[in-house]
């Protein structure tokens, strides 16, 4: 069976400026695509530290933002029903628990101290301060202060 074929080959001009306007809305597009790309989540800066020792035990984490919000569990929480979750965790706990604190290096030490504190009353006795490993600097140069 034969099937007609009307295809021929084009042999006309090609017009260039349709292909530079679509690739100009294209690049448009992203370039407005990364300013707006949202990042879902709290920001916080964690200070960067060298060699520090680490812990062995199960922690809780507990985030303190620079507005001075506090989150467990990924939740905003305020500071009453933060000492009854953590109560809960310590009655939960096999073995003692570790207070692991992602604070933002504008948090001052007197927020710090009170969600020390707080987590004290809980039965938290340890408590340790989340930090970014410092960059590694290339052989020969002098590492950053």
């Amino acid at each position: 069976m034969k099937f007609p074929r009307n295809a021929r080959i084009f042999r006309g001009q090609l017009d260039v400026t349709s292909f530079a306007t679509v690739f100009f809305l294209l690049v448009l597009l992203l370039m407005l695509a990364s300013l707006v790309t949202y990042t879902p989540g709290v920001r916080v800066e964690l200070p960067e530290a060298g060699d520090l020792p680490g812990t062995d035990k199960p922690t809780v984490k507990v985030c303190l933002t620079k507005d001075g919000r506090i989150y467990f569990e990924q939740q905003p929480i305020e500071e009453e029903d933060l000492k009854a979750r953590l109560q809960q965790a310590v009655k939960s706990a096999p073995e003692p628990l570790t207070l692991l604190v992602l604070m933002d290096r504008e948090v001052t030490y007197e927020s710090w101290l009170r969600l020390t504190l707080l987590a004290r009353e809980a039965g938290i006795s340890d408590s340790l301060l989340a930090t970014l490993p410092r960059a590694i600097t290339a052989p020969g140069l002098p590492s950053a202060p």
